[in-house]
């Protein structure tokens, strides 16, 4: 039978208008923080933005001060960035003396008591969502909370897994053929991941603030004045043991070729207790500390580059969307935000993530095993830590040290090649410049974004978080600068009005009590864990 990367490949050449079909929607977190002095804000999501528990757009994550911007999945790149763009213009006239932190790693934080854990109001909801947020806080800190990045959601419609499946004649159903498309993307990302990361890390350094009591990191002091740590070739220091991981999580089995595996991984992590945990009952300010004594809380607990998703109903878990009707798109997560445009990500950011998760579709993916995942690791923490190293070598896929360079050559082909069926079909050259970007990159790690980050740093004699504060304090204003059509802004502000009206409603409705609830929401995994679910 023809395999899905030789399917797609058949479609795409003769049909590139498919790719015009691509959709995108982008998730951007980024700090509130003093205009002044570039501490992190310790004041309340303002009002002005409406509701951080029902607004669709705009929200908070881990902190209450980190806002987060949520566009709707466009087929167009210029209708997302527009999208994006709104919200920040929005937001920068709802702004009291505060500005949009436009970095990956924080601002000025003064330890875990200067990072206000984000509030939802009373409802079983928002009871839910705090919580959850206080186990990330006495299991991980809140430091690691606090760092920002964005999340890239990409798909292609259920139009073109139908005409791919037919055309390959696969036999399968319509779900399950786009599921296994999806879990073969994943596999390939996981094994390219350092690619993406060498080209859009923006985070080799940090405010000296940020690792004050540790003193087992790795990082050197840049400058006389202490004020930054950095690696001198590191790409994203996010993506490290300084930001999203987990000791905790490492022995998890988390494995793409199976759907229902996945699942079910997942599903225990959230059924089975954890004893490291149970150690944790009461906050400090008498709050629950966490939803439950498991390794995961929840799905979003567990840390990846990239999740498998679908649109849940209301009160549904994500594994058991996914269990209802397979995979709808998929979350890429390890982007960094570019602290040199305004918005944090710009079109040819876009197109290069396009073109990357493409490849992936289009390259042969085989499936994964203990040996592929730990050589991933080890790619993923030479990338993050030395990416930019001269002579770097990383492990091919039967185990050979192999200068990474040439390891890049292979997918920046596979990005020409689909470079050309974008721009033969749009009669631009934007895709195909995109590739010759990335060439040069690679050829010069001068170059690229975390390249430029230390050298800013160093020409300006500025510390990383003055650096940072220039250019959010740059953009703020441009924010402010641009007009908004009487038209958005009637939309925009509808939406704050309404999203204030249904917490209240939320809060106002009969509700059993938040055990009772909880308990509820708990059972969805007993019958997905064991493939029960229809």
């Amino acid at each position: 039978m023809a395999t899905h990367a030789s399917i797609f490949r058949a479609l795409l050449e003769t049909q590139p208008e498919w790719l015009s079909q691509v959709r995108r929607g982008v998730e951007k977190e980024g700090l509130r923080v003093t205009a002044g002095d570039a501490t992190l804000a310790q004041t309340a999501h303002p009002k002005g933005l409406g509701s951080a528990l029902t607004h669709p757009a705009i929200t908070t994550d881990y902190s209450e001060a980190l806002l987060e911007f949520i566009t709707p999945a466009y087929q167009s790149i210029t209708e997302t960035e527009q999208a994006l763009a709104d919200l920040h213009r929005f937001t920068a006239r709802h702004l009291d003396k505060e500005i949009v932190w436009n970095a990956s790693m924080p601002c000025i934080v003064h330890g875990d008591a200067g990072i206000p854990i984000a509030e939802f109001g009373s409802s079983n909801v928002g009871q839910m969502k705090r919580i959850y947020r206080n186990g990330l806080s006495v299991r991980y800190g809140r430091r690691m909370q606090a760092i920002a990045g964005i999340h890239y959601n990409f798909s292609l419609p259920e139009t073109f897994w139908a005409a791919a499946n037919k055309l390959g004649d696969t036999g399968m159903d319509a779900q399950t053929f786009q599921t296994e498309g999806y879990l073969a993307l994943i596999r390939n990302f996981f094994s390219r991941v350092w690619f993406l990361i060498y080209l859009l890390g923006a985070s080799p350094a940090v405010c000296a603030s940020f690792i004050q009591g540790n003193k087992d990191h790795p990082l050197q002091p840049m400058g006389s004045d202490h004020h930054s740590f950095f690696l001198p070739h590191a790409t994203t220091l996010r993506m490290g043991d300084l930001g999203y991981t987990s000791n905790a999580q490492a022995g998890m089995d988390v494995c793409y070729n199976d759907l229902q595996q996945y699942i079910s991984v997942l599903s225990d992590a959230i059924l089975t207790p954890h004893p490291p945990y149970t150690q944790f009952d009461i906050m400090e300010n008498g709050e629950q500390a966490q939803l439950n004594t498991s390794l995961l809380q929840i799905e979003n607990e567990y840390y990846s580059p990239i999740r498998p998703k679908r649109v849940t109903r209301s009160g549904e878990a994500p594994v058991v969307a996914l269990a209802r009707q397979g995979i709808e798109y998929v979350e890429v997560r390890c982007v960094d935000i570019n602290p040199f445009t305004p918005l944090g990500i710009d079109a040819d950011t876009m197109r290069t993530i396009d073109l990357f998760l493409l490849t992936c579709l289009l390259d042969e993916s085989p499936l994964c095993d203990a040996t592929g995942q730990r050589q991933h690791k080890i790619n993923l923490q030479r990338m993050v830590n030395r990416g930019r190293e001269p002579g770097l070598t990383l492990l091919s896929r039967d185990g050979a040290e192999t200068p990474m360079t040439e390891l890049a050559e292979p997918i920046l082909e596979r990005m020409e090649e689909i470079a050309g069926w974008y721009d033969e079909h749009t009669t631009r050259e934007d895709y195909r410049r995109i590739v010759s970007q990335a060439r040069r990159q690679f050829a010069d790690p001068d170059l690229t974004l975390s390249a430029r980050v230390l050298s800013e740093i160093e020409t300006s004699q500025q510390s990383f978080w003055q650096l940072a504060l220039r250019y959010s304090r740059q953009w703020h204003e441009q924010h402010l600068a641009e007009p908004m059509s009487d038209t958005t802004w009637a939309a925009m502000t509808q939406d704050v009005a309404t999203s204030l009206q249904r917490q209240t409603e939320i809060e106002a409705q009969q509700s059993p009590p938040f055990e009772a609830y909880l308990a509820q929401f708990y059972q969805q995994y007993e019958s997905v864990g064991r493939g029960d679910a229809a």
